[in-house]
């Protein structure tokens, strides 16, 4: 049987009230100025982005059928198609990931709403939305007459609606999905056999915890939930000020290179485990959330994993092999997101570390190609001296506080051609933000050399676990067999 995918609109698909859109055009159009306006729509708007779907405000939406009485049935469709730009720029990015998601498995796609039919039926066009479901105004041809053909398409009615258009389309509800933000939808996600509870309020979240419901937000990936509304990333902005990490003087520059919407790659050299200090206070700076692409011991600390995971994370398992970090951070960059990673995918050992010629792994350029975001250099400079690799805690000795440097460069002109050179593009671009010492080809001393390693390593000696282990380990049973290289 055909499966379908009911999407309510009003802070589910859109992330706000689309009334405050439809009016901005309905009054373009004539229709609502003076008294032809429904009293306290402003206010009933304001008091839904906050707080979602109420009883009082659906009474408030329910004069709307009235107060359009008289108005010209042509004018209110062409400010219904007007509006359509407005409110495709308002749909979040996962929104529309979801969609296509959903098309190409071949699921009919549906919006279930409240709202009048009239107006969301452009909406509904422009995405490719295979029906509406919704309140329909009565009309005599060429002005609506106040009333409604059918029932105000809402609670258990929206409920009866999706149940009715389900049987006579041959829809399977079992293998159906909703989405909805109010606990008022609460009919219409029991009914299906995949309820989503997107962006709700604070009765819905409760019913989906207790019923095992998932819970999203189209403005952040899958996992990440919200708090009133704010992310986890968001909470923790006050946070990440350089005063609040004092045990290093900080210079933070380049910022405004870093755009304020849309995707973007942070392409960042590393050389600490402090690096997740500097750019932590680098992402306090932008005010934007940055998925960060991690090592999979990260996430699978007992104690940081967690919140890594709630902040967004991508988490990498560099032993695997597998392609799916970069396809999550595809996605993310997709939906307008900022993803963030150290081309050098870990922390150079040895005299690899003191090299002028930073050397990248191709992760960023296919990155790149693939979304076409620009890629902004990140430079880190000096957190090896506030966090050597050799000590197991960041130094906290606030009386010889040594200086790091976060600077940002403009974006990296590449040609999407050759992988391998638009990674040396990168790494050339973060190279020439680094101060002149980087670049300078020098003999570390033995002491130098230690702090390029875990604590406890013997220079020479490959840790377990690194590349660098199964290529030494397999030279030696060639080497036990006698056999020639």
């Amino acid at each position: 049987m055909t499966k379908a995918a009911f999407f309510d609109l009003d802070r589910t698909l859109l992330p706000q009230a689309s009334g405050t859109i439809f009016g901005k055009y309905l009054e373009e159009e004539g229709l609502t100025t003076g008294a032809t306006k429904v009293p306290g729509a402003e206010l009933m708007v304001s008091i839904y982005d906050l707080f979602g779907e109420t009883r009082i405000n659906m009474q408030i939406a329910q004069l709307a059928v009235k107060a359009a009485k008289g108005w010209s049935v042509q004018a209110t469709e062409r400010a219904a198609k007007k509006a359509v730009p407005d409110l495709l720029d308002a749909i979040p990015g996962y929104a529309k990931l979801l969609l296509e998601e959903l098309r190409a498995d071949g699921v009919k796609l549906v919006i279930a709403s409240t709202s009048p039919v009239v107006l969301m039926q452009p909406l509904a066009d422009a995405l490719g939305f295979d029906d509406v479901i919704g309140t329909v105004w009565a009309h005599d041809g060429k002005e609506f007459i106040g009333e409604t053909d059918g029932p105000f398409v809402w609670g258990t009615k929206k409920r009866d609606a999706v149940v009715d258009w389900a049987g006579e389309h041959g829809a399977s509800l079992k293998n159906s999905y909703a989405y909805s933000d109010s606990y008022y939808d609460c009919p219409m996600l029991d009914v299906v056999g995949n309820p989503v509870a997107v962006n709700p309020d604070a009765r819905l979240a409760t019913v989906a915890a207790l019923q095992g419901w998932e819970i999203r937000n189209f403005d952040a990936p899958p996992g990440v939930l919200k708090f009133l509304g704010r992310e986890m990333q968001e909470w923790m902005r006050p946070f990440q000020r350089p005063e609040l990490a004092p045990m290093a003087e900080w210079d933070v520059s380049g910022v405004e290179n870093i755009p304020a919407t849309g995707g973007a790659i942070l392409a960042f050299n590393h050389r600490s485990y402090f690096d997740t200090a500097a750019m932590g206070i680098l992402n306090g700076r932008v005010g934007r959330p940055c998925r960060f692409l991690g090592k999979a011991e990260m996430f699978d600390n007992p104690i940081l994993g967690p919140i890594v995971k709630m902040a967004g994370g991508i988490r990498v398992d560099r032993g695997t092999g597998s392609g799916e970090p970069l396809d999550k951070a595809i996605e993310a960059l997709t939906a307008g997101e900022m993803v963030a990673l150290a081309p050098q995918g870990t922390i150079p050992r040895g005299e690899a570390f003191f090299d002028p010629v930073l050397v990248g792994r191709p992760g960023v350029a296919r990155l790149a190609k693939a979304t076409k975001v620009p890629v902004i250099p990140v430079a880190l400079w000096g957190t090896e001296l506030v966090w050597p690799r050799n000590q197991k805690a960041p130094s906290m000795d606030l009386r010889n506080r040594p200086r790091v440097s976060v600077t940002v460069g403009e974006p990296v002109s590449l040609n999407y051609r050759s992988e391998n050179a638009d990674t040396k593009r990168v790494m050339a671009a973060i190279s020439a933000l680094l101060p002149d010492e980087a670049n300078t080809v020098r003999v570390p001393t033995p002491e130098e050399l230690a702090k390029t390693y875990p604590p406890g390593h013997k220079v020479g000696q490959v840790a377990p676990g690194h590349p660098a282990a199964s290529e030494e380990k397999a030279a030696k049973a060639k080497k036990s067999t006698g056999a020639k290289s």
